[in-house]
């Protein structure tokens, strides 16, 4: 679901979630697919919690690989959109399956997505969750856009609506598997 809905948000030409204008970023520089580029990001961000000494779990990998997966088969099957109201529709209900994916993946507690969980270990070395991830947000984001990334009303649209839809559905889909990472049930610093 998180995939198709950044497959949606892409094909949308109205601006993707800000980790997707580095993908697009890449694959404009790069060639390469956006799914593609998140799949290697995905991978290069693990390198990274190694001294951070993050715990991963099978969440963890199949989500590395299941979105990239996803936003391009999605983005391949998707036609472009042939009004801007349509448009409109397709990054609308790309950010409601991201939304409503996350607190699938989140509430299973199979290990955090490898852009979490680089979050959440920088977040113990001192800077709060929220300062964490608005830096790193800001930081691809603007990597992104400078390589020629989608930077537009849709992601200003996912900023400001992920969080409050994750909320909604984290908690109607949270089990309880004795794998939780405890960063995701600490309360933001």
């Amino acid at each position: 679901m998180f995939g198709a809905g950044i497959g949606f948000m892409l094909e949308s030409g109205l601006g993707v979630t800000p980790w997707d204008v580095l993908h697009q970023g890449l694959a404009v520089q790069f060639g390469l697919t956006v799914g593609i580029w998140s799949i290697l990001i995905s991978f290069l961000v693990l390198l990274l919690w190694l001294p951070l000494r993050e715990r991963y779990g099978i969440g963890t990998i199949l989500n590395a690989i299941v979105i990239g997966v996803m936003i391009d088969v999605t983005a391949l099957l998707l036609p472009p959109p042939d009004s801007t109201w349509a448009a409109v529709l397709m990054l609308a209900f790309g950010i409601f399956i991201i939304g409503f994916g996350s607190g699938l993946y989140i509430g299973a507690n199979l290990g955090p997505g490898p852009r979490d969980g680089l979050m959440t270990g920088i977040s113990r070395k001192g800077p709060s969750i929220r300062l964490t991830r608005v830096l790193l947000e800001i930081a691809v984001l603007v990597a992104g856009w400078l390589m020629g990334g989608t930077f537009g009303v849709g992601t200003i649209a996912f900023a400001l609506l992920i969080g409050p839809i994750v909320q909604f559905f984290l908690p109607r889909w949270t089990i309880d598997t004795g794998f939780a990472e405890d960063a995701w049930n600490h309360p933001a610093r």
